[in-house]
């Protein structure tokens, strides 16, 4: 079975990408999230461009990784300054790695216009910083930047770049499309041009500027390259880098190339949650494999078909990667979505029974009116069981008010009084918030706890407003999601009207029901 390496540049490349900022902390929870996933090579930074790096690299000496290495990125010596004297080199040397990756230039614009050195100058640097590092008895790779740019223009100099590193010893070359402009077929066809006449480990390096990383990476690999640089979720400067979310598993099940163990493949979903979550980036729902919508499935035609055989519109059976199977709930389901959540819900419905019809028509009739349960499936599961009278409400609104004031020195003050209906006794409570909605919380939750104290387990976690008509105006509805949470789940609720406190009433009550609900 073919063998192919796997470097992760996350905490190097990856933090470059817009929002993202990485702590030292951090960056050492996704590099032991990394090596429990197996791969490689983990590029802890860059050691001379700043103090954060290198303190990174001073307690990963600290990681048990099982198998994977470490590796410090940096550039190639400066111009006319000797390896041994050149700062950078330096830097790279006291991060203490065993693994050093050095860039250099393949492509003769960026040798005369952005370094403005002799082209023999820039094979020089190559050769110097190379040998240098492996006078050292480091294992070195060297990415060979704007590879691919550098052969259409200049096929001859940018081979001449990888010949250099080569003959200085290094250990892998890497060939990068660092604009991202590559074409697939292009890029195929250069890689297995180039690949008689590298000796050593060849790897491909792509980024994602025209949506064309992972195809670019995999086929690489098809080409004859060996090892893979890539980051997680894809985050990286400008679009971003090679997603080995994808890449790992499109190797693995579509090729049988051996990356990473089966085991180790099934915690790929829970590993890209992790690092979005670290990185503070909402993970992308439509990410292929790992994403919250990559096994969703809506329509109903699709549903019944892939409820008989899941090959009908699966690619891959998503408990391979971790992940799982969701079937979604609204206008568009037919029965059998329906008596699928139903089940799910212990529900006791079929298609002959004449509740289904009722119940379905009422969810289009809902989703016509601007709800979207496929978002709120908490606000699903207590309109199933209420169509089914096997839910009574544990309170019953009498009414609320809502104050906000604005003071002379320009700070809000935000009030609620609510009267609820609570086991035959009426509570009468008011409470201050942050916002309206908060107090309003706050109040509810004040007038309940003396009857359900387990709702101090539970608290707002998110607040989603979204207007459905914008040609409206102020007359237009609005959805509010509410996401709550307690110590072992989280759920969706949702609300539709006019008014945005009365659509957040309705989605506030139905997140206390449904923790009711379950307890």
């Amino acid at each position: 079975m073919q063998k192919v390496k796997l470097y992760d540049t996350t905490l190097r490349d990856g933090s470059q990408a817009e929002g993202i900022s990485l702590s030292v902390n951090d960056k050492l929870r996704i590099a032991e999230k990394l090596g429990e996933l197996g791969v490689d090579y983990i590029e802890g930074g860059w050691p001379g461009s700043n103090p954060k790096d290198m303190e990174f690299f001073k307690k990963a000496k600290k990681l048990k990784l099982r198998r994977s290495k470490i590796a410090a990125f940096g550039s190639t010596r400066r111009a006319n300054i000797p390896a041994s004297k050149d700062a950078n080199i330096k830097a790279l040397l006291r991060s203490g790695c065993k693994v050093i990756t050095i860039f250099g230039k393949s492509w003769d614009l960026h040798v005369k216009e952005v370094l403005k050195v002799s082209m023999e100058e820039n094979l020089r640097m190559i050769f110097d910083s190379v040998r240098y590092l492996k006078s050292k008895k480091l294992k070195v790779f060297y990415d060979a930047e704007h590879f691919f740019d550098g052969y259409r223009h200049n096929p001859e100099y940018a081979i001449s770049t990888v010949l250099a590193a080569q003959e200085a010893g290094c250990d892998a070359v890497i060939l990068c499309d660092t604009n991202g402009g590559m074409m697939t077929n292009d890029l195929e066809r250069i890689v297995m041009e180039i690949r008689p006449k590298v000796k050593v480990s060849l790897g491909i390096h792509c980024h994602n500027d025209s949506e064309m990383a992972v195809a670019n990476s995999v086929a690489a690999v098809q080409a004859g390259c060996d090892h893979v640089q890539g980051t997680i979720n894809g985050y990286g400067e400008r679009c971003g880098n090679a997603n080995l979310c994808s890449i790992i598993p499109c190797l693995k099940l579509k090729l049988g190339i051996d990356c990473v163990t089966n085991a180790k493949l099934k915690e790929l979903t829970e590993i890209s949650r992790y690092v979005a979550e670290i990185c503070n980036m909402k993970q992308n729902d439509n990410q292929p494999f790992v994403g919250q919508s990559a096994f969703a499935h809506k329509g109903g035609v699709h549903v019944n078909a892939v409820l008989k055989n899941p090959e009908s519109y699966e690619h891959t059976l998503p408990q391979l990667v971790g992940n799982k199977r969701r079937i979604l709930v609204s206008e568009l389901s037919g029965k059998s979505t329906l008596l699928i959540k139903a089940k799910e819900l212990e529900a006791d419905l079929s298609k002959e029974n004449p509740q289904t019809r009722k119940i379905l028509n009422l969810l289009q009739d809902l989703e016509h009116q601007g709800y979207h349960f496929e978002a709120a499936e908490g606000s699903f599961e207590l309109l199933v069981k209420r169509a089914l009278k096997r839910h009574s409400k544990h309170f019953t609104l009498k009414g609320f008010t809502v104050i906000i004031e604005k003071a002379e020195d320009g700070r809000l003050h935000s009030e609620a009084t609510i009267k609820v209906n609570v086991k035959g006794k009426v509570k009468h409570t008011a409470s201050e918030g942050d916002g309206p909605i908060n107090a309003l919380d706050n109040a509810l939750r004040k007038a309940l706890l003396g009857f359900y104290p387990k709702l101090e387990e539970m608290h707002l976690s998110d607040f989603k407003v979204r207007v459905l008509d914008e040609k409206a105006g102020t007359a237009a509805k609005v959805r509010v999601l509410i996401q709550s949470q307690d110590k072992e789940k989280s759920w969706w609720t949702i609300g539709v009207s006019e008014n945005v406190i009365e659509a957040s009433w309705q989605a506030l009550a139905d997140s206390v029901e449904y923790k009711l609900l379950k307890g």
